[in-house]
């Protein structure tokens, strides 16, 4: 038997029977052809002689909720299977909580709304960055509630969990810089100067670039997978109730892990790019291992190697800041952490780049 819904009147009360096999791949009645100008009181529902239903049943029974609710009557969905008014009531929560997209507003608009966005997000990443500086000053004074075992299995995590990748990466970044740079070198007859732009470039960018990037991908997005999973457990909230500062429970041990993690994964990834460095300068130019490495000495100093340590400081804080902000923003839901975890990434990266460019700026006028 095909789809049937047969309206008849008792009463106040308009009450609808389903019966027949409803499928979207055959013709379903829809609600407004049911109810036409009726004008009830009450509307009852009944599936007594439904054989078959799949999605388009369920749309039938959340427009007609939906229907009620906006007319403000009574819609009795009692006699229907629990797991069709379970998904029917759904349904109609969905047509009245979606909103459409205004494509509408002008350009003005459009920009004067991102604007505020942005600007409520900054000053909602400055309050962050506050509560953790609060939360680092108690700390100095033993008052941060803080946990010791918690900060030290998270630098394992992001320290020495680490190493794989970031091996990986400089070694092949390394190599990548010496056959690039070996180009232009050659040219001039300077297949030795390879050593001194290998060794520049890991000490002072490089290095500490790779490692920051590597781990706002894996640190980062891990983060604020973890605090976001902890906020629609409502374990946040858990935390809030009994009087502890997620914050200084959880924020600040994961930012001083990887805050204090980076400057050694940076030396780590400088000491392996300049080694691909050589194989390349060997194996490519002939440059022996003893000359590529007292070479790289004439240009490398210890200001060059401070420079990356202080970058690579301020890119861990970066990158432990940006997970947890991101997770504590989260949504009550799977698809919110997931969100959080993408734009951890995405924040991470674009902070370690925007820092760069102004390091870049203050070492050069102060002439570091």
């Amino acid at each position: 038997m095909e789809a049937r819904a047969t309206a008849r009147t008792e009463g106040d009360v308009l009450e609808v029977a389903l019966q027949g096999s409803w499928s979207l791949g055959g013709a379903t009645p829809r609600w407004g052809s049911v109810v036409g100008d009726a004008a009830p009181k009450a509307v009852r529902l009944r599936a007594d002689g439904v054989s078959h239903w799949d999605t388009s049943l369920i749309v039938f029974v959340g427009e007609a909720s939906h229907w009620c609710a906006d007319k403000g009557i009574a819609c009795d969905l009692e006699r229907l299977p629990e797991r069709m008014r379970l998904l029917g009531g759904q349904f109609a929560k969905s047509l009245v909580t979606g909103e459409l997209n205004d494509h509408s507003r002008s350009l003005f608009v459009e920009v004067g709304l991102a604007t505020r966005n942005a600007m409520s997000q900054a000053r909602e990443f400055l309050g962050f960055i506050g509560e953790c500086w609060l939360a680092a000053k108690r700390l100095v004074s033993g008052q941060a509630g803080f946990r010791w075992n918690d900060c030290l299995s998270e630098m394992q995590k992001c320290g020495a969990m680490a190493l794989p990748i970031v091996s990986l990466i400089s070694f092949l970044v390394g190599i990548t810089l010496a056959y690039s740079g070996a180009i232009v070198l050659r040219r001039f007859g300077g297949d030795i100067w390879v050593a001194d732009l290998i060794g520049v470039a890991m000490t002072r960018e490089m290095g500490a670039m790779m490692a920051g990037i590597v781990l706002a991908g894996r640190t980062g997005a891990a983060y604020a997978a973890e605090i976001g999973s902890m906020k629609s457990n409502e374990e946040i909230d858990a935390l809030t109730v009994l009087g502890i500062s997620p914050v200084r429970f959880l924020v600040l041990p994961r930012v001083l892990a990887v805050g204090l993690m980076m400057p050694l994964l940076a030396l780590y990834a400088n000491a392996l790019g300049i080694l691909g460095g050589m194989m390349v300068a060997y194996v490519d130019l002939g440059i022996p291992p003893a000359a590529y490495w007292i070479e790289m000495l004439t240009i490398v100093d210890l200001p060059d190697i401070a420079v990356g340590v202080i970058k690579s400081i301020v890119y861990g804080l970066i990158v432990g800041l940006s997970g947890c902000l991101r997770g504590l923003q989260s949504e009550n839901n799977a698809a919110g952490v997931g969100q959080s975890a993408t734009s951890a990434v995405v924040t991470g990266i674009l902070y370690i780049i925007v820092a760069d460019a102004i390091f870049a700026v203050l070492f050069q006028a102060i002439g570091l």
